[in-house]
């Protein structure tokens, strides 16, 4: 005989559904939808590519969304009428597919719940990643590419585009700095939880005595502007350097002096872009990176501004929010959220929406200053 219980879960699924609903608003998605549907339909859209790419993304992915909530909805239907066929008959094969169908939708439900959460003034834009090799010499400079692999393998897992701006490789092995560009909707709300310094801890493979060595790499995610937003940023104010750009060991991969780094003088904050074959290109390319910075770090002033004035100033980043850890056992683990897992061979291979859900409930129910 068979009995399965799972109307305390079906309900639970459903009034998670119901918040998640409210929270989307089905009807301005619809809204939504008709209006970049009738963008989508202008004969002339594709004489602006930039434009026309960004409607038919925003429409594909607005257009996922309703899907989903629609399949989620008939799917929770569908169960309850599977579990009432498998107590009724006694049908196993019933049983095994109502316990599988109630796995998955209670992952798709979590998924979705915390994509609700993305509700930031910059969440929805695509995000600039830069890694920057810090303590540990070579290890750190290895680190730091292990760290870029990482980012591009999960990008690719996910089906996003990703455009390389620039790699600084290290003399001996691995990477100085990296900056990658993630284009997806709400790229930057979650991958921003991946900003702050990582901690790798392995025997080294660069240390001839084999000795256990720590290493860091740093991590910063800045949204990324619309190219019909400014933030002003004066001739005067920067410093424009044109270089050759290069690959590992100083291979020459362009002919030209192509690659442009800027450093805006004020902040200090230097910006380079060698993967464009024009320096015009690669001058805008860095130009935008640099205003989608300074607007973030404006944003962050004013952030700290308010909170000196309420009296109340907390860190809400560690200086090492993840471990990675290869020796003496192996394990990953979140600082903040303490979500950890025990293969660290699967997160460098992109694995990480684990922690980057973590993150995101971490951030929403961290204490706000």
């Amino acid at each position: 005989m068979i009995e399965l219980e799972f109307s305390e879960q079906i309900a639970a699924l459903r009034a998670t559904f119901d918040d998640i609903r409210s929270v989307i608003d089905i009807d301005r998605l619809r809204t939504d939808i008709a209006d970049l549907n009738e963008q989508a339909g202008a004969p002339d859209l594709w004489d602006d590519s930039d434009h026309a790419q960004k409607v038919t993304s925003q429409l594909s992915h607005r257009q996922s969304e309703l899907a989903r909530i629609v399949s989620i909805e008939s799917r929770l239907d569908d169960l309850e009428v599977l579990v009432e066929l498998a107590n009724a008959e006694g049908d196993q094969e019933s049983a095994d597919e109502a316990t599988t169908e109630l796995a998955s939708i209670t992952k798709v439900l979590g998924d979705l719940e915390v994509h609700t959460l993305l509700n930031g003034e910059f969440d929805v834009r695509p995000a600039v990643i830069t890694i920057r090799s810090g303590a540990g010499g070579v290890d750190a400079a290895d680190f730091a590419e292990m760290l870029l692999r990482m980012y591009l393998r999960w990008a690719e897992q996910h089906n996003y585009p990703v455009q390389v701006l620039d790699v600084g490789y290290a003399e001996e092995a691995g990477i100085k700095s990296a900056t990658i560009q993630v284009d997806a909707p709400y790229a930057f709300g979650t991958l921003s939880v991946e900003a702050g310094t990582h901690r790798l801890v392995r025997m080294s493979p660069f240390n001839s005595a084999g000795k256990r060595q720590t290493s860091f790499a740093a991590v910063e995610v800045v949204p990324l502007i619309e190219q019909t937003e400014s933030i002003e940023v004066p001739e005067n104010d920067i410093r424009v350097d044109v270089f050759r750009s290069s690959g590992p060991g100083g291979q020459s991969v362009n002919t030209t002096d192509s690659a442009v780094r800027i450093t805006h003088l004020p902040t200090g904050t230097v910006v380079s872009c060698q993967n464009e074959k024009s320096q015009i290109q690669n001058r805008a390319a860095a130009m935008r990176v640099l205003q989608s910075r300074l607007l973030l770090l404006q944003r962050e002033q004013e952030a700290a501004t308010k909170k000196e004035l309420a009296g109340v100033i907390t860190a809400s980043w560690g200086d090492q929010m993840r471990s990675y850890v290869l020796a003496p056992y192996q394990m990953v683990k979140d600082l903040r959220t303490n979500y950890e897992v025990n293969n660290p061979g699967q997160v460098f291979d992109g694995d990480l929406d684990g922690f980057i859900a973590a993150g995101i409930r971490w951030r929403k129910q961290a204490p706000q200053g």
